[in-house]
């Protein structure tokens, strides 16, 4: 037999990891509702033509496709055969795949717009927390399958929407306590002015996918796949320009007016970073010309917020505006901005700065030993009682000796041990084990609720 083992990318996570992960969520969505947005949840698959052609060349090699039922048919076996050769040619095959794994929760959001815009009152404003799927090489906070939350608003062009995204970013990662992040913001109106600079607009998703891998290849790199993708020397002298402007954010935004005199598209991106970054008070936001993101489908403002500089994990969270992306699917004219965090990533960040609070790692508060059935019939409306009161516990699985039970109470990370004995069933009583401390004390079990939930609430704050 094998080694037991999982997918490539793919992870188990473990009763610490959960609670974690969501204390992460939690806090998350706390901040969507607080600001106004409302839970949406999509299917794990979607139709493959919904997802191809919406991420650009690298992200359509990277959505997961699902192989059709009866591939092994005898009748298939011809048609099969003849669709991987497609597969093979980077052609799709509805013969082979007809669907595929979200690749992100942008897309699969549009499409619900689209099939839902007579129903939905606009601007409307919703929040996702999902796991999504993408055939990348796994590597340190990079991973295969991993949980997005995203926060979009459709249906609306204000400027007020980004301002209020921004103000998102920085409350979840002061609730989370990342207070050295570094949101970054950049306009794709500006990139494609640079396009415009470099020969015409259909250079735009040549020049972004190049630079978009600016921080994990360097410039010498990017300007090789520049002049693959046939730009020339002069152009690419432009882009290393434009890339190599550098200083304050006003005098970044002095030496794009002056690169892009009199464009009209590079001065309405210039106007919206500057109106964002005057409105967007207490918040450190940095202008940065190399931030491209890859994506086809922004139009206007984009995000990323990235780690801690003591933390080498990069970015942890991303988005912008996307002002037509229902058109793709035939609804035209609805705008869009929105935001992600990356939740894996963010997990990450707090383990190694040591982020999450203690009380985390605790497994059920309250173990009630086993001494007998005389015993265990006394515990069992003791018990109803403490879950009434919302105190978690358990009865230990069989009668045993007690130091076996306190060692099992103490590897569960349970913090208390209420031991019932024949001394306690006399007297009505229960004795108490901090487990902890080591102080123990009996009281009688009609104050044993009081008692355990000053303690317990003591311990969580």
């Amino acid at each position: 037999m094998s080694k037991l083992s999982i997918p490539q990318g793919m992870r188990d996570f473990p009763a610490g990891m959960v609670r974690k992960r969501e204390y992460i969520f939690s806090r998350i969505r706390k901040v969507f509702e607080l600001y106004g947005f409302h839970p949406l949840e999509t299917p794990a698959m979607e139709n493959l033509e919904t997802l191809m052609g919406k991420y650009g060349e690298e992200g359509d090699k990277l959505i997961f496709r699902v192989l059709n039922n009866g591939l092994n048919d005898p009748r298939n076996i011809e048609k099969s055969k003849q669709g991987f050769e497609k597969l093979l040619e980077g052609k799709n095959s509805p013969d082979v795949t007809e669907r595929a794994l979200k690749y992100d929760l942008t897309i699969p959001f549009a499409r619900y717009v689209a099939m839902n815009h007579g129903q939905i009152t606009f601007p409307h404003k919703r929040y996702q927390i999902q796991p999504v799927w993408r055939a990348d090489r796994p590597q340190k906070g990079r991973y295969r399958e991993f949980t997005q939350c995203d926060a979009d608003v459709v249906g609306s062009r204000s400027m007020l929407n980004e301002i209020e995204l921004t103000a998102i970013y920085h409350d979840v990662f002061f609730a989370l306590g990342i207070t050295q992040y570094n949101l970054s913001v950049n306009s794709r109106k500006i990139l494609a002015a640079l396009a415009d600079l470099c020969g015409g607009k259909e250079k735009l998703i040549d020049i972004t996918i190049a630079i978009d891998k600016l921080d994990k290849i360097g410039l010498e790199k990017v300007n090789v796949e520049l002049f693959s993708r046939g730009l020339n020397e002069k152009q690419v002298t432009v882009i290393n320009t434009f890339l190599s402007i550098s200083g304050t954010n006003q005098e970044r935004i002095q030496a794009v007016k002056n690169l892009f005199s009199k464009n009209e598209l590079a001065e309405e991106g210039i106007a919206e970073i500057e109106y964002l970054i005057k409105n967007s008070k207490g918040i450190n936001i940095q202008f940065d010309l190399t931030l491209a993101r890859g994506l086809n489908y922004y139009t206007g403002i984009i995000f990323e917020a990235k780690a801690p500089e003591s933390v080498k994990i990069g970015s942890i969270g991303g988005g912008g505006r996307y002002d037509d992306l229902t058109g793709l699917f035939g609804v035209p004219g609805i705008p869009g901005v929105g935001i992600s965090f990356g939740v894996d990533r963010i997990y990450d960040v707090m383990e190694e700065l040591n982020l999450f609070p203690e009380g985390l790692q605790k497994g059920t508060p309250v173990l009630f030993t086993n001494l007998g059935e005389e015993e265990v019939t006394y515990c069992m409306p003791l018990m109803h009682q403490l879950r009434k009161a919302n105190i978690g516990c358990e009865l230990y699985h069989e009668k045993a000796k007690l130091d076996k039970q306190f060692k099992y109470a103490h590897k569960s990370g349970t913090g208390y041990c209420i031991v019932i004995g024949s001394n306690e069933l006399a007297g009505k009583l229960a004795t108490v084990k901090d487990l902890t401390t080591g102080h123990q004390e009996t009281m009688s079990s009609d104050t044993l609720i009081s008692y355990l939930s000053t303690r317990i609430k003591n311990t969580n704050e």
